[in-house]
């Protein structure tokens, strides 16, 4: 008998990081978020874009330094529980499942959506999923569940060559549409509400914070990049900066190419809705039927690109959160053969398929509030943990250095809990009520850890400001002018000072509550039996 260890295999170079992130970010959301952008904030929504792009710039600077110091799957679980312990580590866990495991749902709906087009079949009267075109959305998701089943080679191949057609449809449409561009369009008002609320509102709501978040793949496969202490960094900078401008350009040219007559009749930004197909149904509009056609391929090949990476992605944080002790052991275990956590693969899966069958989640719309909030909720975690590191571990090697942490950090932590604010008291309080109610699910964990007992002081210390941050949260987005209250206890302007306030307060206070000393784990499966082949 000897001791072998099971590892994840380190295949991925950095244009695979790259891709993965770019791939992941230009999926459905470009195809939609134009249009939900222009209905807020009108001719200003390109701004939206570029105040999404800023904030998570700030966040992924900081997950660039933790990612190239600690590379590990799944680190978003990772990191807060490296810093502030268990309860900090659970919380993180379980938002990251709902938030990761429902992205793979929203991806096979906008490709299910854009084929009703073809196949009528396929939707409702009402525009939701019809019985066919659940078993089409269930059948993607199982194609997904096939593709990472094998290796994170094929995966990373695959994925690199789709996320190429993936970039260029968009080009293609950028250029197209810049040559039928109107520039009196940018002096029509009528966007609801308008104006700077309308902007921010756009940024949480209309899909733009929800077309960027893919930028974390490059962390979440950090356990399998050649080289991760290099790569890491710049996948991450690179996908949101090339993403950004692609983004921000196709705004632009949304606004300008929206034929003047066709939003004069409908009376202003706020009342132009193309159905189910917003570029495609533009292009059909100004006669250019073979962009269109062009668009309704991408439309079911870029989803189903990112859906497939989300599949990957979702079987990371499972893992990691496994690893930490907070979750089931069996999902974090590596097939030693393809380097695959296959339990935990199964399980996203699953998790996918129960997202896309409630009937009120069963429409783009109605899921990408509730992903961008859960998402940026794990988010908001990174800042603090490079903080606190800096503290507490001095000496760690940090391959790449962020400069001005102490500015950077908390500015990125504000930017996350703007999003998060922005997205109003009808997501919060579902996504931050479930996490404190999962809870009961934390301290049934960890009452099976004996040593846990001992620690419980600490532990609680560590992790107290989170919970207090989702309560805070939650009160604001029902006293504040984003939420249900006709006339908002903390009016407009007010409300976005209190949030910024005491979002610096809790980052302070969660900087100051780290564990003395991180507790790191490694991604490899110790003293592993199995047997010796004797030639």
């Amino acid at each position: 008998m000897m001791a072998r260890s099971a590892s994840f295999k380190k295949k991925l170079n950095l244009l695979d990081l790259t891709f993965l992130g770019v791939g992941s970010i230009v999926g459905s959301g470009w195809l939609f978020a134009a249009q939900g952008a222009a209905v807020y904030a009108g001719p200003t929504a390109w701004l939206a874009w570029v105040i999404t792009a800023i904030a998570f710039i700030l966040i992924g600077l900081t997950y660039a330094e933790l990612g190239g110091m600690l590379p590990r799957a799944g680190g978003f679980v990772r990191y807060p529980n490296y810093t502030h312990g268990s309860l900090t580590g659970y919380l993180t866990g379980f938002i990251a499942m709902l938030a990761y495991s429902s992205v793979s749902g929203v991806e096979v709906e906008a490709v299910r959506g854009y084929a009703s087009r073809w196949l009528p079949g396929l939707a409702t009267d009402s525009g939701g999923p019809s019985f066919w075109g659940y078993i089409l959305e269930i059948a993607l998701l199982v194609l997904f569940f096939l593709l990472n089943y094998w290796s994170v080679n094929v995966f990373g191949k695959v994925n690199s060559v789709v996320t190429m057609f993936k970039f260029l449809v968009p080009l293609v449409t950028l250029v197209i549409l810049l040559l039928n561009f109107h520039s009196g369009n940018y002096s029509v008002d009528g966007a609801s509400p308008g104006g700077l609320k309308g902007v921010m509102q756009a940024v949480a709501l209309s899909g733009i914070a929800f077309a960027f978040l893919g930028w974390r793949q490059a962390v979440d496969f950090g356990s399998e990049a050649k080289n991760p202490q290099r790569h890491i960094p710049l996948a991450i900078i690179l996908s949101i900066v090339i993403s950004a401008l692609l983004y921000i350009a196709l705004q632009l040219v949304y606004i300008g190419a929206v034929p003047p007559e066709v939003l004069a009749k409908a009376g202003g930004w706020a009342n132009l809705k193309f159905d189910q197909a917003p570029y495609a149904e533009l292009a059909t509009s100004l006669g250019m039927l073979w962009l269109a056609n062009l668009l309704y391929v991408d439309a079911v090949i870029s989803p189903s690109g990112t859906g497939n990476i989300y599949v990957s992605g979702t079987t990371r944080v499972l893992f990691a959160w496994a690893k930490t002790g907070l979750f089931y052991s069996l999902f974090g275990k590596i097939d030693r053969r393809t380097g695959i956590p296959r339990g935990a693969l199964w399980l996203s899966v699953v998790l996918a398929i129960a997202w896309i069958l409630p009937e009120n989640y069963s429409v783009w719309s109605g899921l990408v509030g509730a992903v961008t909030g859960a998402t940026v909720l794990t988010y908001v975690c990174g800042p603090i943990s490079i903080a606190s590191l800096r503290r507490t571990s001095p000496d760690l090697p940090r391959p790449f250095r962020l400069p001005a942490v102490s500015v950077i950090a908390p500015l990125a932590f504000i930017a996350g809990s703007f999003i998060i604010y922005w997205g109003g008291w009808n997501n919060n309080r579902i996504l931050i009520g479930l996490s404190l109610a999962s809870l009961i699910l934390y301290f049934a964990f960890m009452d099976r850890d004996k040593e846990w007992h001992h620690k419980l002081k600490t532990e609680w210390r560590a992790g107290i400001w989170l919970i207090t941050y989702y309560i805070f949260m939650m009160v604001m987005s029902y006293l504040g002018s984003f939420g249900p209250l006709k006339h908002p206890v903390i009016p407009y302007g007010w409300d976005l000072l209190a949030v910024a306030a005491g979002s610096l307060i809790v980052y302070y206070w969660a900087v100051a509550s780290a564990l003395p000393q991180p507790v790191i784990d490694s991604d490899e499966e110790e003293d592993v039996e199995v047997k010796a082949v004797n030639a």
